[in-house]
């Protein structure tokens, strides 16, 4: 209660500005590329970060009853009732914690930033905040954990950023409940009083700290928290604060675990894969992995599996090798210390960035599709490239093969000689040949330079671009590269291009099936590989004959426990709905269920059109008994697509569904010859009378 009379009179003045503020917000969802650009530009060039993941869930350190695989979420994953989890809060004593010492450690581990979590989704705060008495000064510690770490990160020059959970498992307005939680009705629950709040406690973090570089939303997973809300909560902060990056998961367009964006009109300044690396650099787009150092982010005492110093240290060269940012976790204890083995690999990392650091910061994605050796960052130097070429496997014979490349070189040494004696570099036909020492300087990544003459010239092949691989009546086909000085070469009968070829000019009318080669020629020679496609033209499938329809859709409900999609005819329905759409709310509980919707999709015209599911867990979707759709089995939230040539008229659609634990969650795209993608709205879905 000591800050309740604080919470409402804040509430009320921040209400009598806000009506009384003559300045419109600022719609930061349409930002102009170059003001991004200036934005993002200190975050683009630190490429290595550190996340911590600490709170109360650290004091029983992943052990519950005998079971000890637990950690930040084991207020639900052990199912502890609130007023036992709430105990925690006079345990929580970090005498140990030493800002500075955290401070000193990930930047002599050589990271730009820190990531901390300012509430996790148990809703505990480690800051001084007026809206709750569940933070850190209602512990023994009583002092802002945040403020320290904050202060210290400014003193040393690192970028301090918080991890802020959406959702929130204690706040009596937030929304849905654990599904264990029966004694925790949602009663009169007010979402929007939840919102008020989170929106208050943020106006805290982001005007009470300092300077700070990113607010790192997570927890909008869960059905109540949609693209408006994302929308709405993203431009709130950006005009508390304009400078700040916003992560993606400010909204709903994040895509399961490989947390990348999904195509539309989502908020959010980046992307970001948890636990996983893009298997391919991203071209134009901002990521970054974030990844625990053993199995878990919060401290677990019984967790050994700790990722080795050479596993770490590669995947930074990965990552920034395809133009993202490493964010690395460490997980303190509850006396406030890291644990010795994040401690021990954080040092070993570090003396490895104190030597090739310059091949990690301001670096861009590397311009080779694959280096069989070890991967390449690249920064622009006066009249040319440097491509620092991160080697994980050193040649026997102290020969590195450069693939692929057409540059004059320049220079070519190791970034860990200090002397930086020149290596010699010999051209190999369309490969640079560069003699080593027998022996690497490192043997997890020794780092060679190669300066070359302008900027990367490398064999990747030209690019195919068209709108779908089928077709009804004719395709247009555009065929280009970004390489200078080429001319593309193609054929239309399967065989390989050569110097007599047709040469690419402007975008090519393909009306029948047809096998696409194409190639890069300099001086009639070949200086790429080929790049191959098929383009099929089809028969629409015909439409079905339906006397009446009705609006909607026949719906039947299941329960039981699946990791993938069941033979639901086999099954027996526990009810039967009619729905207008592909609507999950009559579900009974919130997990272990399945839905199989069925009806009829009218088509407005012939043509090909993509279908997609993005779903939480598994789903199908099927048009006249085919499977165009499948995305199937145990994930989060994750889309996948499909595209079939229709004629116009009605369709038989078909769309199954599965839900077994955490969050849920089920949409139904589509798009077509004369429209973008849009949700299948329920004025095209129909069941017959």
């Amino acid at each position: 209660m000591k800050k309740l009379f604080n919470y409402f009179l804040q509430t009320v003045i921040l209400a009598l500005l806000f009506i009384s503020c003559q300045q419109k917000p600022v719609d930061y969802l349409n930002e102009s590329k170059e003001d991004i650009d200036e934005r993002m530009e200190w975050w683009r060039e630190a490429r290595f970060g550190m996340f911590i993941h600490w709170g109360l869930y650290a004091i029983p350190a992943g052990d519950w009853k005998g079971e000890t695989n637990h950690a930040e979420w084991i207020r639900t994953t052990a199912q502890i009732p609130l007023d036992v989890y709430d105990e925690f809060v006079d345990e929580f004593n970090p005498v140990k914690f030493n800002a500075n010492d955290w401070v000193k450690m990930a930047k002599d581990a050589g990271m730009k930033y820190i990531v901390i979590t300012s509430k996790h989704h148990d809703g505990f705060c480690l800051f001084d905040s007026d809206y709750t008495d569940f933070d850190i000064m209602s512990t023994p510690y009583e002092r802002d954990i945040l403020k320290e770490l904050s202060d210290a990160c400014h003193k040393e020059g690192i970028r301090i950023c918080w991890y802020h959970s959406i959702m929130d498992w204690r706040h009596p307005d937030y929304i849905p409940r654990r599904g264990w939680e029966v004694d925790r009705s949602e009663g009169e629950a007010d979402f929007n009083l939840y919102i008020s709040y989170m929106k208050n406690q943020i106006e805290e973090l982001v005007n009470n700290y300092g300077d700070i570089g990113v607010l790192w939303f997570d927890g909008e997973w869960e059905g109540t928290w949609s693209n408006e809300y994302g929308k709405d909560l993203y431009n709130y902060v950006r005009n508390l604060y304009p400078d700040i990056i916003i992560n993606n998961r400010v909204d709903v367009g994040r895509s399961g675990m490989a947390g990348m964006t999904r195509v539309g009109e989502y908020a959010g300044d980046f992307g970001t894969p948890e636990q996983e690396i893009p298997s391919t650099g991203l071209a134009g787009v901002d990521w970054e992995t974030c990844m625990t150092m053993n199995d878990h982010w919060g401290y677990n005492k019984h967790d050994t599996n700790w990722k080795s110093t050479e596993d770490l240290i590669r995947k930074l060269a990965d990552i920034a090798s395809k133009g993202g940012n490493f964010l690395l976790n460490v997980g303190p204890t509850a006396d406030g210390l890291f644990p010795d083995e994040s401690i021990e690999r954080l040092k070993k990392i570090g003396n490895w960035m104190d030597v090739n650091s310059d091949a990690i910061y301001k670096t861009e994605a590397s311009p080779f599709k694959i280096l069989s050796w070890g991967r390449c960052t690249q920064t622009s130097i006066p009249l040319g490239t440097r491509l620092f070429l991160h080697v994980f496997d050193w040649p026997e014979d102290g020969l590195l093969k450069v693939p692929g490349i057409y540059n004059q070189p320049l220079n070519t040494f190791l970034l860990a000689d200090v002397g930086r004696s020149r290596l010699k570099a010999e051209r190999m036909e369309d490969a640079l040949i560069i003699k080593l020492p027998i022996t690497p300087l490192d043997e997890i990544n020794t780092v060679v330079v190669l300066d070359v003459a302008g900027k990367p010239d490398i064999n990747n092949p030209p690019v195919i671009e068209r709108e779908h691989d089928l077709f009804i009546d004719l395709i247009m086909v555009n065929i280009y590269s970004d390489r200078d000085n080429i001319e593309i070469r193609y054929t239309v009968d399967g065989l390989i291009p050569d110097q007599n070829s047709q040469v690419v000019n402007g975008k090519i009318k393909i009306n029948e099936t047809t096998t696409i080669i194409a190639r890069c020629f300099r001086n009639n020679k070949p200086v790429s590989d080929t790049v191959m496609v098929v383009i099929e033209k089809v028969i629409p499938l015909p439409p079905i004959q339906v006397d009446q329809v009705n609006p909607g859709l026949i719906c039947r409900y299941y329960e039981g426990d699946w990791n993938s999609l069941p033979d639901f005819a086999s099954l027996e329905p526990l009810k039967n709905i009619e729905e207008d759409n592909f609507d999950l709310e009559s579900r009974m509980h919130d997990d272990y269920y399945g839905f199989e919707f069925e009806g009829l999709i009218q088509i407005p015209e012939d043509g090909v059109y993509d279908f997609y599911t993005d779903s939480d867990d598994g789903s199908r979707l099927f048009i006249d008994d085919s499977l165009v759709v499948d995305n199937d089995g145990l994930h989060g939230m994750h889309m996948e697509e499909g595209t079939i040539a229709l004629a116009s008229g009605m369709h038989k659609i078909r769309v199954t569904y599965f839900e077994k634990g955490g969050g849920d969650d089920l949409k139904v795209y589509y798009d077509g010859p004369d429209f973008d993608r849009m949700a299948v709205p329920a004025s095209v879905l129909f069941k017959p009378k």
